[in-house]
């Protein structure tokens, strides 16, 4: 009879699943997974860190709809994947993390690299478990995808033996499973559906506002024509931007403040009440707002405000109820209206108050200009990812984005260090579209040499760091002073030539006409490039009647 190892039975589970592109950091004992990986035809990238290799995991399955992986080794490289894997959980973002351990026959022993790696990730699993039996290795892979995509997605956790990993079984005794089918589409209950349409035509200041949950659902076509039928002005949350073009006339981002604090109805779709909706109370909201909620999570129903219709199913399919019902009694709201006119009208105020900060070309460079730059030479299908606090936070506001899943970001979890994984994932997942990953001095600095991988497979990924001398911005002055302030990093940094030094392209560029020369060069460049971007050390987003932060005190 024929023998197969551990490996082996692992990546043809893994293959069965539908994973084609692995992330992962290989040694002892998980070396040879990766070798059986690719002999079954799996794309194996490995990654320089385990946290970048998780953020790539969990952006593969977001970006492709199919089950994204991650392989890292046992002990110090299991946990370093705990904040990420974390990430996953935060934005209900399903993801199958593969971890090494120590010998299932050494427990207690002091074995090589020996945790507790299933206790530091349950809190945040959907299912993690140690493997116990090799030829049911099929079996719990099956049960972690299941559990990973089904319900409210998440990630899940296998901890993997270095002895089940290279043990040799009959191949007759494998216990072998099937494809884990795709997530049922439920639909709502009819009656809510009727319910919520009849709320939103009594509304006088209508909002809808969607989430990243429209565009995990492959909602963004339904999404568009409701808002379309309707005639709502719409919010769209940060990775939910592109779900409908931020061109679109019935945008309110450029009113955002506005139309928050004022609608008296919101259509809240695929979104939570949580600290990035100010959690739907005032003063960012009226206190008697109402609420119509989607979500296919019923226990997200009515968190910190009470819903008055509540539809609980799939987005997609939810959403065509919806404009079935619109199809058959048509319904808009009134396109002159006041409250239309009046979020058009702040929307132009905004525009016209920060114009002068576009028009600022000063140096060193202010955001809004080298923003603008950004924007300009973007390709309507390009892919957006975003971090550091204020170069991610005015970015959402003057980089736009036209088509769904292009922009990715800290998300619920307001996690940093992830922006060189998620590129490195939308590269490899859409390889014919720009990707551009802009972050700040200090989230660059959490994983800069995530650039080599972009090198050594070749990713035309653009880089581009505004570097204002890290948290807050500092200048070489204050930290020669003496006490070196706790956020500060060198102003005087060369991202540029460590990208240089890892075999892409580096540029500096410290004017418009500098970064405008950059950005077209490295965006026809046809392999990966970083863009230093010095930004003033005192540069600001303008002035906001509100904290982004809102307290719950």
């Amino acid at each position: 009879m024929a023998k197969i190892s551990g490996h082996q039975i692992i990546a043809k589970a893994l293959k069965t699943q539908g994973v084609e592109n692995m992330y992962g950091v290989v040694g002892i004992p998980v070396n040879v997974i990766a070798n059986s990986a690719q002999h079954e035809g799996i794309n194996y990238i490995g990654m320089r860190h385990e946290m970048p290799a998780t953020y790539a995991a969990q952006a593969s399955s977001y970006l492709s709809g199919r089950i994204g992986a991650a392989l890292v080794v046992s002990g110090p490289g299991a946990l370093n994947a705990v904040g990420a894997f974390a990430n996953a959980w935060s934005n209900r973002w399903p993801l199958l993390l593969l971890g090494g351990a120590g010998e299932a026959n050494g427990v207690d022993m002091g074995f090589f690299q020996e945790a507790e790696q299933v206790a530091a990730m349950a809190p945040y699993a959907k299912y993690a478990k140690r493997v116990e039996k090799v030829e049911r290795l099929p079996i719990y892979i099956a049960e972690a995808v299941k559990k990973s995509l089904m319900g409210v997605p998440g990630p899940s956790y296998l901890d993997l033996p270095g002895d089940i990993i290279s043990a040799e079984v009959e191949e007759s005794d494998v216990q072998w499973v099937e494809k884990v089918p795709d997530p049922p589409r439920l639909m709502s209950d009819p009656n809510d559906v009727r319910a919520a349409i009849e709320a939103i035509k009594t509304a006088e200041q209508p909002l809808v506002i969607f989430g990243k949950g429209i565009a995990a659902s492959r909602a963004e076509v339904e999404m568009r024509q409701f808002v379309e039928k309707t005639g709502i002005p719409y919010l769209a949350m940060p990775m939910a931007k592109g779900i409908i073009p931020d061109d679109h006339e019935l945008a309110s981002a450029a009113a955002r403040s506005f139309v928050l604090s004022n609608t008296d109805l919101i259509f809240l779709a695929g979104a939570r009440l949580n600290w990035m909706l100010h959690f739907g109370l005032p003063p960012r909201f009226r206190p008697d707002v109402r609420v119509v909620q989607l979500d296919f999570n019923p226990e997200e129903i009515g968190v910190n405000v009470d819903t008055e219709v509540a539809l609980i199913g799939d987005a997609k399919q939810t959403l065509g109820q919806m404009l079935d019902v619109l199809e058959q009694d048509p319904w808009q709201f009134p396109q002159d209206s006041e409250w239309l006119q009046s979020v058009r009208a702040e929307a132009r105020q905004n525009a016209e108050a920060i114009q002068s900060m576009y028009d600022d070309h000063s140096t060193p460079l202010q955001y809004y200009p080298a923003l603008k730059s950004i924007d300009d030479a973007l390709e309507r299908d390009a892919i957006i990812v975003a971090e550091g606090a204020s170069t991610m936070d005015i970015s959402r506001t003057v980089l736009n984005n036209y088509e769904a899943r292009t922009r990715l970001d800290a998300g619920s979890f307001g996690s940093m260090g992830l922006g060189h994984g998620f590129a490195v994932a939308a590269q490899v997942e859409y390889p014919n579209r720009c990707v551009l990953c802009l972050q700040g001095d200090g989230a660059f600095g959490f994983a800069g040499t995530e650039c080599e991988v972009a090198v050594r497979y070749n990713l035309p990924i653009t880089w581009v760091v505004f570097n204002n001398g890290g948290i807050g911005g500092h200048t070489q002055e204050q930290i020669d002073s003496g006490t070196v302030p706790p956020g500060a990093m060198s102003p005087g940094a060369r991202y540029d030539l460590m990208m240089e030094g890892l075999g892409g392209k580096g540029y500096q560029a410290e004017t418009i006409d500098e970064l405008n020369a950059a950005l077209a060069d490295a965006f026809k460049l046809g392999g990966p490039s970083l863009i230093n971007v010095p930004i003033a050390a005192d540069a600001k987003r303008k002035p906001q009647k509100f904290g982004w932060l809102t307290s719950t005190t």
